[in-house]
């Protein structure tokens, strides 16, 4: 039927962010810092000076490419933090273009994410290639991507 809606791929229309008082963040929560997804690695809060307020002083790190950023921002202001889910998968298979088949515990597949470069790539094709080894993955999914963050073994 023409102008039919196509529902196949619905999510429940959460925001991918959400504000948040920079005060009340802490220490390994998530924050958005220019833009990008970020774990706080430090916070210091400066006092309040003649004009204005206490301002917040963020560093954090990209949780997919580890790239630090910083930002200082009035304490009584928002900022987004974005919404992070990890999930578990089992690793089916690895194709000769990088991708890699995944379960999750429903019995699910998904071929749409590619093994990570550098040094956990590695660790996950010579794990995978091991006889009698399950390998889990762990995705890490916020603000529309998703990335492979580590591998480790079920048995």
């Amino acid at each position: 039927m023409e102008g039919e809606e196509d529902y196949t791929t619905a999510n429940a229309g959460a925001s991918a962010t959400y504000p948040v008082q920079c005060s009340s963040l802490r220490k390994n929560g998530f924050v958005m810092l220019k833009s990008r997804p970020c774990k706080i690695m430090e916070m210091s809060t400066s006092k309040t000076g003649k004009h204005g307020h206490a301002k917040v002083h963020l560093v954090g790190l990209d949780i997919f490419t580890n790239k630090k950023y910083e930002d200082l921002c009035p304490s009584t202001h928002n900022i987004d933090v974005p919404n992070v889910n990890r999930c578990d998968f089992q690793l089916i298979d690895i194709s000769d273009d990088g991708f890699v088949t995944l379960m999750n515990d429903k019995g699910e597949t998904r071929d749409d994410l590619r093994i990570p470069e550098g040094e956990l790539g590695q660790k996950i094709k010579e794990e995978f290639g091991k006889e009698d080894i399950t390998v889990i993955v762990t995705v890490l999914s916020a603000v529309g991507e998703e990335a492979i963050v580590a591998c480790k073994n079920a048995s």
